[in-house]
């Protein structure tokens, strides 16, 4: 296989032509860095996911971790790649440089990481989890709690997760039973049960830091009540060492029918009642602070969505140029050879369609990180409040289209293949079941619906919302200087009007309390809207080619005339159908909200 993780060509016009990476060079964080250390960190990037990644993605899945003598079990080439991963830098990619960083910028770190979810999905949540557990102390943390939780972190001593989800509570956070009692020391017992922790439990680093939510005693009922807790595996000593375990308890393991190569597991905390855990942040405002790691994790669940359909298209691609089958319609000579699969109009639908699916959503995902980049680096307040109103707006797409399509994606890749497709000697079934967990990770569709419809949009005055109309509207003004890509514009703009005249109305509804008939459809909504976002950024890929392809390089001409088929296979052929969804939404069709229990 020529390319199995993404597409090195593909990345650079990401990276250089569209996103302008370079111009992040010249903001006083990042004048060390030029293209060469970015390439290096890319090149360096797929050299340990090829290396060490890749190769044992496929035992991992065969031999997911056990549960033994109250511990998980993993296999033995799971330690090396995370250690190769960690020696490289790339768990600190964003750090600065004094902390034991690489102060790469977000967008280069994203596109670094993104070899590694390609590559191993099961393996790379190890260090994911970890990052955004770090990340979060940083913010959040005193100096004592940074000092004993996070240096280790940066290390790559302690790792981290994030434990949510209760067996009776699922999503509903409000619901949540865990407690916290003050143990007159600053300290705190937890008592309470945790499920589906991802990476709870492993044996590749000294300790293993959770970032609990649990409830003290004056807590106020709903969300507004639950307060962060930092709760080691290992309580650790004065001089940061680790000492004694913790009352957490490995409860059981899930087994997952994907990403089986990380631990899903059950904690008990404070079975003993001797569970120490230290509040982070401020009393009741803990899923505040969460939500840092939560919108975090719900970027990465959307990159991973991504690389995930991205590693099954590029496979069912090549398979599609060396598996001979059958001759074209118009040749009903049996005598002469077969023609490769590649050569047939739908597989070249199905191929096509990945590849609008896997490279929207690959743009998408990397726009978002270089927005983070703004939020954090922009040339003034107004820069960086505009990209987080963005951000905000965004992340629902973010982290759901790609859930969804990439899926998709997945499933084709799985068709081309025909019958060796849904085999285990292929890796194509395992990339759509290693997917197949993401619409629910970190928060369905249909809780991103809501956060989208009934939040964000409106937030701040509606600020993000009216942004990304403008972005749009300059996007269509620079495919009007090109003629070829009128059939491509007019489908994206007349999605856009439509939608924004949906939008205005919905929005009246919610402000006047119709919320449940305002809310109802808000899955479609959310389709919608993501297709619009994704209409967009192919229509800025497509400008981006066509000034590529004014640029006369023989060698770029198929690339660019590949993007710009892609752009009008979904500007033409999937945003036209969003108009469905949306007469159903402006006449708030109730079939689903008026459906009986009794009924079904």
């Amino acid at each position: 296989m020529s390319e199995t993780l993404l597409s090195a060509r593909n990345l650079a016009f990401e990276l250089y032509e569209v996103l302008d990476a370079e111009a992040l060079t010249q903001r006083p964080r990042f004048t060390e860095h030029n293209r060469e250390t970015f390439d290096a960190a890319l090149a360096t990037a797929r050299t340990i996911a090829e290396k060490y990644f890749a190769p044992h993605n496929r035992k991992g899945d065969e031999h997911e971790p056990r549960f033994e003598n109250g511990e998980a079990v993993l296999i033995p080439e799971v330690k090396p790649a995370v250690d190769a991963f960690l020696e490289a830098g790339f768990l600190n990619a964003c750090r600065d440089f004094e902390a034991g960083g690489m102060q790469l910028p977000t967008l280069l770190s994203q596109a670094c990481f993104a070899h590694f979810q390609a590559a191993n999905a099961g393996t790379t949540a190890y260090p994911f989890l970890t990052m955004g557990a770090a990340n979060l102390i940083e913010s959040f943390g005193s100096d004592e709690q940074k000092r004993l939780f996070l240096q280790p972190m940066i290390e790559g001593r302690f790792f981290g997760t994030m434990a949510l989800t209760e067996p009776h509570a699922g999503s509903s956070l409000a619901d949540i039973r865990t407690r916290a009692e003050p143990a007159g020391d600053g300290s705190y017992r937890l008592r309470g049960n945790k499920i589906f922790i991802s990476a709870g439990d492993h044996p590749l680093s000294e300790n293993i830091v959770h970032m609990v939510l649990a409830k003290l005693p004056d807590a106020p009922p709903g969300v507004k009540g639950i307060s962060l807790f930092i709760v080691p595996k290992f309580l650790v000593n004065a001089d940061g060492s680790p000492g004694p375990r913790n009352d957490v308890l490995l409860a059981g393991l899930f087994h997952k029918m994907g990403w089986r190569g990380t631990t899903s597991t059950a904690l008990n905390f404070g079975d003993n009642g001797q569970c120490v855990g230290y509040l982070l942040g401020k009393p009741h405002q803990g899923l505040a602070c969460m939500f840092q790691m939560m919108n975090e994790a719900r970027i990465g669940v959307g990159m991973g969505a991504v690389m995930l359909g991205y590693a099954g298209y590029l496979y069912s691609l090549e398979y599609a140029r060396q598996r001979p089958q059958g001759r074209l319609p118009d040749n009903k000579d049996p005598a002469t050879a077969a023609v490769p699969i590649i050569s047939h109009s739908d597989v070249k639908r199905m191929l096509l369609t990945q590849k609008a699916y896997v490279e929207g959503a690959f743009d998408l995902g990397l726009y978002a990180a270089r927005l983070f980049d703004d939020t954090q680096s922009g040339g003034s307040e107004a820069v960086r409040q505009q990209a987080q109103e963005l951000l905000d707006l965004l992340t629902p797409i973010v982290k759901s289209w790609p859930s969804e399509f990439c899926l998709k994606a997945n499933e084709l890749a799985i068709q081309i293949l025909g019958g060796h497709g849904y085999t285990r000697e292929y890796p194509v079934e395992q990339y759509y079941r290693d997917n197949r967990l993401n619409p629910i990770h970190e928060g369905t569709h249909g809780i991103q619906s809501l956060d989208l419809l009934g939040r964000k949009l409106a937030q701040n005055g509606g600020a993000g919302l009216k942004q990304l109309v403008r972005l749009i509207a300059t996007t269509c003004e620079q495919a009007h200087q090109h003629s070829s890509l009128d059939r491509l514009r007019v489908p994206l703009e007349q999605l856009l009007n439509r939608l924004q005249e949906v939008t205005l109305g919905l929005l009246a509804d919610l402000a006047q309390g119709q919320v449940n008939t305002a809310l109802a459809n808000s899955a479609l909504y959310l389709k919608a809207f993501g297709h619009c976002v994704i209409g967009w950024r192919w229509l800025e890929q497509a400008v981006r080619a066509e000034q590529g392809l004014a640029r006369g390089n023989p060698a770029d001409r198929d690339f660019y005339l590949g993007k710009l088929q892609a752009a009008r296979y979904f500007l033409t052929w999937e945003v036209p159908g969003c108009h469905n969804e949306l007469a159903l939404l402006a006449a708030r069709d109730d079939t689903c909200l008026s459906m009986h229990d009794e009924w079904f």
